[in-house]
């Protein structure tokens, strides 16, 4: 690697970031400052690495240094005293930065990443601020970023990481090592804050997809770093091969107009086998353990679809008793409405719709809800009850994709319907 081309040093300082940042919030509790102090080590970086090369551990420099100089900004507010210029002041770090890499080993690393993830998604956060807060301090997005993949102003994403900064220093978030129990919990919490990141890339229409299509990326990421601190935790495995599954299949979800692509119908020639391989192994490995769980469940049935190389290949049967058992772990009318996508293709619509119908006062302004009904009326030819509910989709639609998935629709039952007037 040549010291002379520096992209290595963006590489290193996004790698880097949440070791470092945990590691300095872990020292000064307070996130602005670890935040402002990782930024000032990452200039002296900028300015020290390309002349003299990386260090050993790019993290334990930037903590070093990074600590460094947030105690002399202290200092300087407190008694104005004069302190040695940046040139000597990088030039002591060698043997510093050597001893603390030997200290800070493995589990000291993982429980500051974990501590700050946990921060990031504390229970007194609203969920959009708990996601905006870890893609600005975990992975170091801009605010511009952030605010430009949720389709908001700048001003308006910087108020709700401020907010969500507030509520963190006025919550005391403990900062001891967290004991078993409560790193289990924590676990949990931290997974379900990266899934949310995850769906609102995945979710995004398709005149948004490539503006939050990072987010995707970023998800899988963290799910990654997430994986690499608990390696043997099989829902960590699920939940990684979950986002991959799902994000392999990115390219052939829209056509070039923006309209959604359903799953039967895409390009699977177009579906990401790098990834598809990377899941597959991930969940082939987690269930190895017998500890099932949600994430894992939900993987098996990324998995099936990405086996299946044409539609009628795929194991509808095992899709129906995964999603069955997804229902017991995690009781939802909106799983039982997937499962009835699968009943569907075992045991033909009429089933399909008779389970789903109880589901109707609880998925009242549900979108998807109308959508799937309506496809079920109509594969029974009962086509005036699948126009109510194709109308009632478009009323409840979130993006303009999702409303014109739906028109489709309509205009076939409007071209059946003159067939059937003609033909008459």
């Amino acid at each position: 690697m040549s010291v002379t081309d520096t992209a290595w040093i963006d590489a290193a300082l996004t790698s880097a970031r949440p070791q470092a940042v945990g590691a300095l919030l872990r020292y000064f509790r307070n996130l602005d400052t670890a935040e402002e102090a990782f930024q000032n080590a990452c200039l002296r970086a900028l300015k020290s690495w390309p002349q003299n090369g990386p260090p050993r551990d790019p993290a334990a420099w930037l903590i070093m240094v990074g600590r460094n100089v947030a105690i002399d900004d202290i200092r300087r507010g407190r008694k104005q005293e004069a302190l040695p210029d940046d040139d000597q002041a990088i030039s002591d770090l060698g043997d510093a930065e050597e001893e603390l890499a030997e200290r800070l080993d493995g589990s000291h690393y993982r429980d500051d990443i974990l501590r700050l993830l946990f921060i990031c998604c504390h229970k007194d956060l609203p969920a959009t601020q708990q996601i905006a807060l870890a893609l600005r301090i975990v992975s170091g997005l801009s605010v511009k970023q952030i605010a430009r993949a949720f389709l908001v102003s700048e001003a308006a994403m910087e108020q709700r990481i401020t907010r969500a900064k507030t509520r963190v220093a006025d919550a005391n978030v403990p900062f001891e090592t967290p004991g078993a129990v409560e790193r289990s919990e924590r676990l949990v919490s931290v997974a379900a804050m990266i899934y949310l990141i995850f769906n609102e890339g995945y979710s995004a229409s398709g005149d948004t997809a490539e503006i939050r299509s990072p987010l995707c990326e970023e998800a899988i990421r963290l799910a990654r770093l997430l994986l690499r601190l608990f390696q043997s935790e099989p829902e960590i495995m699920g939940l990684t091969a979950l986002l991959l599954l799902q994000h392999a299949r990115a390219a052939a979800r829209f056509d070039t107009d923006g309209q959604v692509i359903l799953l039967d119908d895409q390009d699977r020639g177009m579906w990401n086998q790098k990834l598809i391989a990377e899941g597959l192994a991930l969940i082939d490995k987690a269930m190895r353990h017998r500890r099932s769980g949600p994430y894992q469940v939900q993987a098996a049935i990324a998995a099936l679809h990405a086996r299946a190389e044409k539609p009628e290949d795929t194991d509808w049967t095992q899709i129906d008793l995964l999603y069955g058992a997804l229902e017991v772990m995690q009781p939802s009318p909106v799983i039982t409405l997937n499962r009835a996508v699968a009943v569907s293709k075992v045991k033909g619509p009429e089933a399909a719709l008779e389970m789903i119908e109880p589901l109707a006062p609880r998925l009242a302004n549900y979108f998807h809800y109308f959508g799937v009904r309506g496809a079920f009326l109509m594969q029974l030819g009962r086509n005036e009850e699948a126009r109510v509910a194709f109308d009632r989709a478009i009323a409840l639609a979130n993006t303009t994709a999702e409303a014109a998935h739906i028109r489709m629709h309509i205009d076939r039952l409007m071209r059946d319907s003159q067939r059937s007037a003609k033909a008459k």
